[in-house]
């Protein structure tokens, strides 16, 4: 089944789903599991990005930042990671 039938499918089913308010709801739900076993484990919020971008500051202050004299030697390094 190809990605568009499975969106037609899904919308067709949807629009029975949508006339019964308990099963709107039990979709809903199901729905938001669904999105949460997806959720990218990587995401960080505002906070915690720039939570991080501090510590880099901070760890490149006590001189325990990296640095490259040119590109290809930062690929080397990012490569043999």
């Amino acid at each position: 089944m190809t990605a568009t039938q499975m969106n037609a499918e899904i919308l067709r089913n949807m629009s029975i789903i949508a006339e019964d308010e308990k099963l709107l709801k039990r979709a809903a739900r199901y729905l938001r599991k669904l999105v949460a076993e997806k959720e990218d484990p990587t995401r960080m919020t505002k906070e915690e990005f720039f939570a991080r971008v501090d510590e880099a500051r901070e760890e490149i202050k006590q001189g325990k930042g990296k640095r490259f004299s040119n590109p290809e030697e930062m690929n080397a390094w990012l490569n043999s990671l």
